[in-house]
């Protein structure tokens, strides 16, 4: 019975210190050592539970963004409801804006966020745009002002980016991811 239980101990304690380790190193500079040592535990032990560092990033960067259901919202209310979550999330969690930070490094990185986005934003674009058909191009187009926000604000730390107050941000995305998602093609 305690086998489990600190197995699972053992886990949770590796993918803190991955997490932590990424977010503040990135991923060519975080190396399985130094993880492991942030987890109090010897290397072999990562080795055993994700077989690489890759495998390890992968575990560690699984992000729900736990997307509002805009189904049940006006149309119109749409970006400004998306606008207001990403913030929060970019403010809470550091996983997020650590796996952003490799993103643009990293390939496995670049291509975790990918899959983020296409499995949890591509729904929503499909069930708001006029044309299901074209939901991943509107998914991809309201990522840009979104992501684009988090590099300036979080990761790049832009002055004007940071000193913009939550309001001023969604009052200057909302409205451009609200007509990326619903407003007729041009």
């Amino acid at each position: 019975m305690t086998s489990p239980r600190r197995s699972d101990a053992t886990r949770a304690a590796i993918l803190e210190a991955a997490r932590e380790r990424f977010a503040a190193d990135g991923y060519e500079r975080a190396t399985i050592r130094s993880i492991a040592r942030d987890a109090g535990i010897d290397p072999s032990m990562v080795m055993r539970y994700y077989g690489n560092k890759e495998g390890l990033f992968a575990a560690a960067s699984e992000i729900d963004l736990r997307l509002p259901d805009v189904g049940a919202l006006p149309a119109t209310h749409v970006g400004a409801v998306l606008v207001s979550h990403f913030l929060d999330r970019w403010e809470q969690d550091d996983v997020l804006t650590g796996v952003l930070r490799v993103g643009v490094t990293n390939e496995a990185g670049a291509e975790r966020m990918r899959g983020v986005f296409r499995a949890q934003l591509g729904p929503i674009a499909a069930g708001v745009c006029p044309d299901p058909a074209d939901a991943p191009r509107r998914a991809a187009l309201a990522a840009s002002q979104i992501l684009g926000m988090a590099m300036a604000r979080y990761v790049l730390r832009l002055p004007p980016a940071v000193e913009m107050s939550r309001e001023e941000v969604v009052a200057w995305l909302a409205p451009t991811v609200q007509r990326y998602l619903t407003a007729e093609e041009p």
